[in-house]
């Protein structure tokens, strides 16, 4: 090929990474099971809705299944009983997983301080988003997703984060 002829491809022409091109159809496709506990996934499911659609940033397919999903939405009060079950779900979930903690009671145990409360989901699991409010609104929810979607955008390959992990356990 001629010079004039690889100039006319480059309007049509992508250049990137393959590790840009894996984050981003993470970032645009999340598949969230559900966790509602509470008054907050009354909000969940109004984020979901056709007034705020969850789907038009990709996250619309909730899945009753944590083996298909790979975000995990807390949707309020956890209590001791219901921790190892959390524990369990999220355990099922494949690889790159996230969780948003939605709430104040998922963040941090909210106005219950007693025996039967976990004081904040990340006491069993690792917390990637805080959604605070009690219950937040639906935009709150979506704020937190974009604040994902960011996240998750700019992170560094799974096989390199298994190879920094291999590396610091040698």
């Amino acid at each position: 090929m001629g010079i004039n002829q690889l100039s006319t491809f480059e309007h049509i022409l992508i250049t990137t990474k393959v590790e840009k091109v894996m984050n981003w159809s993470r970032a645009t496709s999340v598949w969230p099971v559900t966790f509602g506990l509470a008054c907050c996934a009354i909000e969940m499911m109004a984020a979901g809705a056709s007034r705020f659609d969850f789907d038009r940033f990709g996250a619309g397919i909730f899945r009753a299944t944590p083996r298909q999903a790979d975000l995990m939405i807390i949707a309020g009060t956890v209590t001791y009983k219901m921790a190892p079950v959390i524990k369990t779900l999220y355990d099922q979930m494949p690889e790159p997983k996230w969780v948003i903690a939605m709430g104040a009671c998922a963040s941090s145990g909210g106005m219950y301080r007693s025996y039967a409360t976990l004081q904040g989901v990340d006491q069993i699991i690792p917390v990637d988003v805080y959604i605070s409010g009690c219950p937040p609104r639906p935009e709150a929810l979506l704020e937190g997703l974009m604040t994902l979607q960011r996240k998750v955008d700019t992170a560094r390959s799974l096989l390199s984060q298994k190879r920094l992990t291999t590396a610091n356990l040698s």
